[in-house]
């Protein structure tokens, strides 16, 4: 199968681009191998504290250095619904080792938060951080050098870049990322907005409005829609972490369970000490980082994949730009349609063929590479299927040959639109990301006059007391990676909406970031340089003509530029943002981490 030559373009210049990068990386992969993944290589003290607690079957086989053991890194814990599914799995995932003569062991654990619970909230500027803390950790894991291989379980936001990002820093050990999958569909994600945009105008109370969340986010499993997390489980699977088919399997079943065992069985065949070896360094490459980016396009996914995939890629020793991103989306259509960019939830995508489907519709028109190293053993081909369990045996079956759900999920002959979800916006106000497979054509151009806040707090207020009835690009500034930690500010959404529904021209300009549930609203996010550099969105003043041109890509200040960029830049007391909710222990992070185009990482 042969790729577009556009999407070729693309994957030849990141490959020019990181040449000396990726070259250092594979060198230290390589000789990370060659010292030994083994538990020969530590004294007799250090590997009797590593098998203390191990039954003396354990210890016997770990004794002897010819049994393959296998590293669990967890995000489990119990109060967020898309983790608590994992309580079980390491239990799963050592009987499944001991079948085949392996063990298997917890290395450890790495915080998961919930942007969900902290939205609007002063934990949610500790979100974007916990990426490269999760990192750590995983790295902290590993560090004790008694693995072969490792599995990864983590669904949500942050928490899969940080375990990948961790994983290729031991990018010699293969590894196989384990979803827990999606909870069963609730209230309808239409209705659900609905309430949410009454409550916001005050036409509903709290109490109906908590009934409408409590029957969406309503049991164990991910959140339904097609936000960050679930997005992450389409990025794993379309770059060849995952089994094929494992993605968006509802916790709790049969087929998942199946899934965990194979999955377990399939990282122990391909450590160093088999035929099969397949080190997570060499499978993530600019092949499988461009596979994962034209998926991201192709389904509309997370704005905060602008972010991520940058970091990811960077962690394999690869350089990847938001012009890369945007080009591919150029180059992509748009095959999915799960909300917010539709009313379908990722079960209804599942059921109308899922990522069996999608992989095989991309591959035939030539928007994929096949030729990747995967988990599977094959190349992308592989994952053209959907697992299944007939008669408690496990079996990869080919895609649907049609979209049961033509207008959820949609062949590559007939795209809902040529082009894919996200989109780089640059002009005289710096660079941003925006994602407009949600945002219908009508709203894509708006040009009308800037109202400036410094924090979101200040527009949820201007909005209830009425303050915003008109046309307006509303800036939304010193939310950015070093000024506050980047929070997501999705709880500007209904408020937002409510104004576009009333025939407004309205748009963000922010600093911060939108969640992966970012909607129909035109939001230009990750402006960057951000205002707490004094980049240009800290010189907009209330008035300030503004357009914003999501089919051009550019954003603009209209006006006198040369009086615009004379202007002093604003400036902003932050440090009551810096304290309480552990925000004190992040100020090192705040002071490392680099900018949005870069993936606003803390690690260089």
């Amino acid at each position: 199968m042969s790729v577009r030559q556009a999407i070729q373009d693309v994957t030849d210049r990141i490959a020019a681009r990181s040449r000396d990068t990726r070259a250092d990386y594979l060198r230290r992969i390589d000789a990370a191998r060659e010292a030994g993944v083994n538990r020969a290589v530590l004294s007799c003290g250090n590997l009797a504290h590593g098998f203390a607690a191990c039954s003396p079957t354990e210890k016997a086989m770990l004794a002897g250095n010819k049994a393959l053991n296998l590293g669990i890194v967890t995000s489990y814990n119990d109060m967020l619904s898309a983790h608590q599914p994992y309580q079980f799995y390491p239990e799963i995932i050592k009987a499944a080792a001991s079948e085949i003569g392996a063990t298997a062991q917890v290395a450890g654990g790495v915080p998961a938060m919930c942007d969900g619970v902290t939205q609007g909230q002063a934990g949610m500027d500790l979100s974007l951080f916990s990426r490269d803390v999760i990192a750590m950790s995983t790295a902290i894991a590993l560090s004790h050098n008694m693995f072969d291989a490792a599995v990864y379980l983590g669904i949500c936001d942050k928490i899969v870049p940080g375990l990948l990002i961790g994983a290729l820093t031991f990018g010699h050990l293969p590894a196989v990322f384990i979803p827990a999958g999606p909870m069963p569909s609730g209230i309808p994600n239409d209705e659900k907005a609905k309430v949410r945009q009454l409550y916001m105008e005050g036409k509903v109370g709290r109490a109906e409005l908590l009934e409408a969340e409590s029957k969406s986010y309503h049991s164990p499993g991910t959140c339904t829609f097609y936000g960050t997390a679930n997005s992450n489980q389409m990025l794993m699977e379309i770059m060849g972490l995952h089994l094929p088919g494992a993605s968006f399997i509802n916790p709790g079943t049969p087929l998942r369970d199946a899934l965990t065992r194979e999955a377990t069985k399939r990282a122990l065949s391909l450590t160093a000490l088999g035929n099969n070896y397949t080190p997570v360094g060499h499978v993530i490459d600019e092949k499988a980082i461009v596979n994962g980016l034209v998926g991201l396009h192709a389904t509309g996914g997370s704005t905060n994949h602008t972010l991520h995939l940058i970091a990811i890629a960077a962690a394999a020793g690869l350089q990847v730009t938001w012009d890369d991103m945007s080009d591919l989306s150029d180059a992509t259509p748009l095959l999915a349609r799960v909300y917010p960019n539709g009313v379908a939830d990722v079960n209804h995508f599942h059921a109308a063929g899922g990522m069996g489907f999608l992989i095989r519709e991309l591959l035939e028109s030539g928007h994929l590479h096949e030729d990747v190293r995967t988990v599977w053993g094959t190349g992308l081909s592989g994952y053209t299927v959907e697992a299944k369990l007939i008669e408690d045996e496990l079996r990869f079956e080919p895609a649907a040959a049609k979209s049961a759900l033509p207008k959820v999920l949609a062949s590559a002959k007939t795209p809902f639109q040529e082009s894919g979800g996200l989109k780089l916006l640059t002009g005289n106000l710096g660079r941003s990301v925006i994602k407009v497979s949600a945002v219908k054509p009508e709203h894509r151009v708006v040009e009308a006059p800037a109202r400036v806040f410094h924090g979101q707090e200040g527009l949820q207020a201007a909005f209830k007391a009425g303050e915003l009835n008109s046309d307006v690009v509303a800036v939304v500034r010193f939310s950015g990676p070093r000024a506050i930690g980047m929070p997501e500010l999705h709880k500007l959404t209904p408020a937002l909406g409510v104004l576009q529904d009333r025939g407004f021209k309205v748009a963000l300009l922010t600093d911060g970031r939108m969640s992966g549930a970012s909607g129909k609203v035109p939001a230009a996010i990750h402006m960057t340089p951000e205002a707490m550099d004094g980049g240009p969105i800290s010189k907009i003043r209330d008035g300030d003509i503004i357009r914003l041109d999501a089919n051009a890509g550019t954003l603009q200040f209209i006006g006198d530029e040369k009086e615009f960029l004379s202007r002093t830049p604003a400036t902003e007391d932050l440090r009551p943002q810096h304290y309480g909710m552990g925000r004190e222990l992040f100020a090192g992070m705040r002071a490392l981490v680099g900018v949005a185009d870069r993936g606003a990482s803390v690690f260089g």
